[in-house]
């Protein structure tokens, strides 16, 4: 098997294991509970390159050395913030409810700012840096960029399925509360990483 073969399936098995009950995916099971599931997809694949994309030129150029603490700080006050919102509730107008467009444009753009923040220096985050210094040269950094990304992608998919699954079986209320706590504890929990420094 190439470099470029064993890097991706090396990658994509290792991230998508290390998803699975992780915060990043209870975060998508929880968006997907209040937004389409088309638009949280497409911001977590969007975050998920992103983050991946520096993962993987961090491991290569630098190693395993990352400053956490302040980007796991950020993340921390984001989902505070994130969670009030939610705990306080949105009202749509008449006109409003209209726009789905923009109601996808922001759906996308808060899921992809949100999984931004929550991967950099999570575990999938540190793993696919490692990853990508076990696997010098373009096509294993390639391969384990592209496997990291599918894998966390697909693990955050049957997140969104469940999440829909709950949105459509569940009262509003219910919905809204849960998602702010989930965020808060999301928070609490970044908050805790970075002055524990894990």
């Amino acid at each position: 098997m190439t470099g470029f073969l064993a890097a991706t399936a090396l990658s994509f098995a290792v991230i998508f294991v290390a998803e699975l009950g992780d915060k990043s995916q209870l975060m998508a099971l929880t968006f997907a509970t209040r937004f389409r599931a088309l638009p949280v997809l497409l911001g977590i694949t969007a975050a998920t390159t992103v983050t991946h994309a520096v993962s993987v030129g961090v491991g290569y150029v630098l190693g395993a050395t990352l400053p956490t603490f302040w980007i796991a700080l950020a993340a921390a006050i984001a989902f505070i913030v994130f969670g009030v919102w939610t705990w306080r509730g949105d009202a749509l107008s008449d006109d409003e409810k209209n726009k789905s467009s923009v109601t996808r444009r922001s759906a996308f753009v808060a899921v992809a700012v949100a999984f931004f923040l929550a991967e950099l220096g999570d575990k999938t985050m540190l793993a696919t840096i490692t990853l990508a210094t076990q696997y010098p040269g373009a096509g294993g950094v390639s391969g384990v960029w592209l496997g990291s990304t599918v894998g966390m992608v697909a693990a955050d998919a049957l997140a969104i399925v469940v999440g829909r699954w709950l949105g459509r079986n569940l009262p509003e209320r219910a919905i809204r509360i849960g998602a702010a706590v989930l965020f808060l504890v999301f928070g609490a929990w970044l908050a805790v990483e970075a002055f524990l420094g894990v």
